[in-house]
């Protein structure tokens, strides 16, 4: 388990590069589902967990929003990467002779211009890495991959063209997770929780006046549904500080009072890129 972090997906994938990035060194472990890296953690296969949790372009990750809060892990890290998707292609292709682009399709969604620009078909795929793995079993010089540079790297191909991205903000946001609480840390904190109203009028409104009443910064709040129910909705929220300070501590106890369940996901320290682009 020494220095081993798992994700989900292939290897070259986003993720993979997100656990690289944020600790160089670290082995890295592929596993085909968000949960079978959650149970690599629970199992003692892997140390952490880097998991997904909201893109700058498509929004949030569903199913991280579903599985943490019952999964027995803590979130003790979060992480940005930037996303720099990479026209790959075999040995041999160059952008006169392609015809079509396989990925993801968020990642085909964020390339439209390319694809305008070449005239490539669109071709969906379960995900970035795979695609380029696709690519490079296949060969030939009509097919190219939307992948990363480490996927190229990873397969063998070659990178046509990089940053073809639509966007130039284009940002991945992970949660590190892991069985244990994070090390004690001193600066900026970020504090993860869940939570669901009781059903009663104004509910959330009073729930939420805590938070302002004692000045604690919310930055991020969503709303989901919980087992199909349209009247069983959970919300996930991130604020400023830890839920030991005292104001933080005042506005979840107020966030109590008007709700059925609050459960705290993690307090960890704030990300570089938050502190770079907070107030912005």
């Amino acid at each position: 388990m020494s220095d081993l972090i798992a994700f989900q997906g292939l290897p070259g994938a986003y993720s993979d590069l997100a656990c690289r990035a944020a600790y160089p060194g670290w082995r890295t472990l592929p596993c085909p589902s968000f949960e079978a890296a959650m149970d690599a953690v629970r199992a003692g296969e892997a140390r952490l967990a880097m998991l997904p949790c909201e893109n700058s372009l498509a929004g949030r990750v569903p199913d991280i929003h579903r599985l943490l809060p019952d999964s027995g892990l803590s979130v003790i890290g979060e992480h940005f990467e930037r996303v720099e998707h990479c026209l790959l292609a075999p040995k041999g292709a160059t952008l006169a002779t392609l015809k079509r682009a396989h990925s993801h399709p968020v990642a085909l969604g964020q390339v439209r211009l390319i694809l305008k620009e070449l005239r490539l078909e669109p071709v969906i795929e379960a995900d970035t890495a795979g695609a380029a793995h696709l690519i490079a079993e296949r060969g030939g010089v009509e097919d190219a991959a939307i992948a990363s540079a480490l996927a190229a790297e990873t397969y063998g191909l070659e990178i046509l063209r990089r940053n073809v991205e639509d966007a130039a903000h284009n940002t991945t946001r992970f949660y590190v997770c892991s069985l244990g609480r994070p090390a004690p840390f001193r600066g900026p904190c970020i504090t993860t929780f869940v939570f669901r109203v009781k059903n009663i009028p104004a509910a959330l409104y009073k729930a939420l006046g805590g938070f302002a009443t004692n000045g604690v910064n919310m930055t991020k709040l969503e709303s989901y549904m919980l087992d199909g129910e349209f009247t069983a909705t959970q919300f996930l929220a991130d604020v400023d500080g830890h839920p030991d300070d005292p104001n933080v501590a005042r506005a979840l106890e107020e966030l109590a009072f008007f709700s059925r369940e609050v459960k705290v996901l993690g307090a960890y320290p704030a990300h570089a890129y938050r502190l770079e682009h907070r107030g912005r």
